[in-house]
């Protein structure tokens, strides 16, 4: 596992709309929930990844969308 599998995963995710949409919504309601998902995807993938790592990667973002979005969800992320 590695960053460079968060980088990729975000950027798979980054490029579905539809999943993105469906990711922060359930980020609202279930934060945890969220990530584990998001880890669930990466080995969907091939894109191994830990929570650890998905938090690391979003929070080194210099990304507006990304920054609201962490805003927004910040309870459990």
């Amino acid at each position: 596992m590695s960053a460079e599998n968060a980088a990729a995963l975000y950027g798979h995710i980054s490029a579905d709309a539809e999943l993105t949409q469906s990711l922060f919504r359930q980020a609202l309601q279930d934060p945890s929930g969220a990530i584990s998902r998001i880890v669930a995807i990466g080995e969907e993938q091939g894109l191994p990844v830990t929570a650890e790592l998905v938090r690391a990667h979003l929070a080194s973002l210099d990304d507006g969308a990304t920054s609201r979005w962490l805003l927004k969800a910040r309870g459990g992320l």
